[in-house]
C-alpha cells in the first residue's frame, strides 16, 4: 500500500474529486475535514453534504450517499459511515495508521514539512524594537513567536525573510541622547534636573563609560567610536545607538533568534524614501491642510477618524515612516508581509494600510498581515517581578534566559495564544515537574533516549520492523498524535498560530508517556520489541522536530 503523510489532506483530496463528479458546478465549496470528538464516530468527519443541500436543493443525506459513491478508492479508507442528518464519518485502516511509523523514520527531520506554502516569499517582520535599552520580557514574548513562526512557515514550504526594523529617528532617540549626555557629565537620574522623560537604568551609565572611553562598537553594518565630547550630541547619539543595537543583538543570539535584514528608519529620511511616500500621498489627492498641518484622509479607508501626517512643527507624525517603510518591503517585491508586534501597535494597523491603499501603487487591501501579542506578567516566588537590576524600569529578556534557561523562556513566551496576555511564573518554569511542560515533553524525548540506548541496536534495523504487531490502545493513541503532526504545522501556518505547536508536543508527550507507563519495550519477543522501539523512535523524531519549530533543544538524557 502506499504510505499517506498527511491523512487530513489526503482525504480532503479524496472529496474534492468527489464533489466534482457530484456538484461539479461548487467548486468554490470549501472541503471541511475534522476530527470527531468521540473515537466511535471514526478518525475524520465531513460536512460537505450538509454545504452542498441548499444550493444543489437536495437531502444531505441524499448527498452524502452520491459523495461516498463517488470517492475514489483508497488504501487509507476503512469504512464510511453517514450520520445524523447527513455528516460523513471516516475511518483509517489500522495498516495505514501503523506504516506512518517507518513513513516517520525515513523523513527523518523532513516529517511534517508541507508545501503548502510552494516556494512563495513572505518577509516576517518581529521585534523592531528601540534601540533605547536592553530588549524586555514584551521583546522577547514578540521574538520568541515571531522566530517560532518563520519556523513553521519554512515548515510549511514558504521561503521566509526575517526582518528587524529599528526606530532609529525621533523623540525616543532625542531623549536617549540627551540621558547619555548627562551621565557624560556627571549627572544622574537623582539630580533634580533629570528629565522626566529621561532613561535611568544603570545601563545609560555603561553606554556612557564606553563613550567616554572612546570604545568602538559594531552592530550589523554599523560601526561607530566614542570621541569622549560630551558636547557633541551628533556622535553621542550615533554612539549610543549602535552601542544599544549591539547588546540588544546580543540578547537576540543568546536566544537563538537570528535575522536575515536590518533596517533603520533613519535611513528612510537619509534616502528620501519618506519625502517620496508624502509627495505619493500629496498626489493621491487623499491629503489635504488644515491648522497648518497636512493631513491624511484615512477615512476614506475605514477609519473613525482622518490623521496628521505632519505636524505644524514640520515633523511627521509616526505612522508616516511606517507608511514609507512597507512601500519599501512592497517594492522589494513581498507580495506577503506579516507584521508581529505588540498590542500596543493595533492603532496604527488601520493608519499603515489607509496611507498604502492612498498610494494606489496595487497593494491589496489588508496588506500587510498582523500577529499581535499582549503583555507579559513575571511571577516569582509568587509575587509579580517588575523590575530588573540592570534596566531599572522593567524586566529584561537576558534576566529570564540567566533565570530559567533559553529552552524554557522560548517555550513559554511562544506556548499561548498571542492575543492572550501571559503569566510567566519563573519557579514552574524552572521546576522538574510535570507541570512544567517544557520538562514534561523534553523528558518524553530522553526517555525514548534512553529506552533505545539500553536497546543498543542499530536503529536503521527499525525501519524493517513488523508495525502491523502495534495494535494495543496505547500504541493507537500514539501513532494518531504522531499522524495529526503534519496537519498542526499547517493549522499552525494558516492561523499564524505557532502556540498550536506547543499544544501539540504536550498531548504527544503525554500519549507517549501513558504508553510507557503501561508497556514493556526490551521484551524477549525480538518482532514485538522491534515494533515498539520503531514506534517510539518516530515519536521521539517527531517531538524533535516540533521542537526544534519553537527553537527549544531536545535532550537525549535529563
Amino acid at each position: 500500500m502506499s504510505v499517506v503523510l498527511n491523512f487530513k489532506s489526503h482525504i480532503t483530496e479524496l472529496f474534492v474529486e468527489a464533489m466534482r463528479e457530484v456538484a461539479p458546478e461548487q467548486g468554490s465549496v470549501s472541503v471541511l475535514i475534522e476530527r470527531p470528538k468521540q473515537a466511535s464516530h471514526g478518525d475524520y468527519a465531513c460536512n460537505l453534504a450538509m454545504q452542498l443541500a441548499k444550493p444543489l436543493r437536495k437531502s444531505p443525506r441524499d448527498i452524502a450517499h452520491a459523495l461516498i459513491a463517488a470517492l475514489p478508492k483508497s488504501d487509507v479508507i476503512e469504512k464510511v459511515e453517514i450520520a445524523g442528518a447527513g455528516f460523513i464519518n471516516l475511518f483509517v485502516t489500522h495498516a495505514a495508521k501503523q506504516a506512518i511509523v517507518h513513513a516517520v523514520l525515513h523523513a527523518g527531520a523532513g516529517y511534517g514539512h508541507l508545501h503548502v506554502g510552494q516556494g512563495r516569499r513572505v518577509q516576517v517582520e518581529f521585534v523592531s524594537a528601540n534601540p533605547t535599552g536592553p530588549l524586555h520580557v514584551g521583546h522577547g514574548r514578540g521574538a520568541a513567536v515571531g522566530d517560532c513562526l518563520c519556523n513553521v512557515l519554512q515548515a510549511a514550504g514558504w521561503n521566509v525573510t526575517r526582518e528587524f526594523y529599528y526606530n532609529d529617528a525621533g523623540a525616543q532617540i532625542d531623549n536617549l541622547m540627551r540621558s547619555v549626555q548627562l551621565r557624560c557629565k556627571g549627572i544622574t537620574p537623582d539630580d533634580p534636573s533629570w528629565p522626566e522623560a529621561g532613561y535611568r537604568g544603570d545601563y545609560i551609565a555603561d553606554v556612557a563609560r564606553a563613550y567616554m572611553a572612546c570604545e568602538t562598537v559594531e552592530a550589523d553594518d554599523q560601526r561607530t567610536t566614542g570621541c569622549g565630547d560630551v558636547d557633541d550630541v551628533v556622535a553621542i547619539r550615533h554612539f549610543a545607538v549602535a552601542y544599544l543595537r549591539r547588546e540588544q543583538d546580543l540578547d537576540l543570539r543568546a536566544f537563538h533568534v537570528e535575522f536575515d535584514v536590518f533596517s533603520l528608519e533613519s535611513a528612510l529620511y537619509s534616502e528620501g524614501k519618506v519625502d517620496e511616500t508624502v509627495a505619493g500621498l500629496i498626489a493621491s489627492g487623499h491629503t489635504y491642510e488644515q491648522d497648518d498641518a497636512l493631513w491624511l484622509r484615512t477615512t476614506d479607508f475605514g477609519d473613525d477618524k482622518d490623521r496628521v501626517m505632519r505636524k505644524s512643527d514640520g515633523g511627521y507624525t509616526y505612522f508616516v515612516p511606517d507608511v514609507a517603510y512597507h512601500l519599501d518591503k512592497w517594492r522589494r517585491g513581498f507580495v506577503r508581509v506579516i507584521n508581529e508586534q505588540g498590542a500596543d501597535h493595533h492603532s496604527t494597523i488601520t493608519r499603515v494600510r489607509a496611507g498604502l491603499q492612498a498610494l494606489d501603487v496595487g497593494i491589496p487591501k489588508g496588506w500587510p498581515d498582523y500577529v499581535l501579542h499582549q503583555m507579559v506578567t513575571v511571577l516569582k516566588n509568587g509575587e509579580e517581578v517588575k523590575i530588573s537590576k540592570r534596566a531599572g524600569s522593567y524586566v529584561t529578556l537576558r534576566d529570564l534566559i540567566d533565570e530559567v534557561g533559553c529552552d524554557a523562556t522560548r517555550y513559554f513566551l511562544a506556548a499561548r495564544h498571542p492575543d492572550s496576555q501571559l503569566v510567566f511564573d519563573i519557579d514552574l518554569a524552572k521546576s522538574k515537574s510535570n507541570d512544567n511542560p517544557v520538562y514534561y515533553i523534553q523528558y518524553a524525548h530522553a526517555r525514548i533516549s534512553t529506552v533505545l540506548e539500553t536497546w543498543g541496536g542499530e536503529r536503521l534495523s527499525l525501519l524493517n520492523a513488523n508495525v502491523s504487531l502495534l495494535d494495543s490502545e496505547y500504541e493507537t493513541a500514539l501513532l494518531q498524535q504522531i499522524i495529526d503532526y503534519p496537519q498542526v504545522i499547517e493549522n499552525a501556518a494558516q492561523e499564524l498560530a505557532p502556540h498550536l505547536i506547543a499544544f501539540y508536543l504536550k498531548e504527544l508527550a503525554a500519549a507517549f508517556h501513558s504508553y510507557y507507563n503501561a508497556s514493556r519495550f526490551l521484551v524477549e519477543d525480538e518482532a514485538v520489541k522491534c515494533a515498539r522501539l520503531a514506534l517510539i523512535a518516530a515519536a521521539a523524531q517527531v517531538m524533535k522536530n516540533g521542537l526544534a519549530l519553537l527553537g527549544v533543544g531536545a535532550p537525549e538524557k535529563m
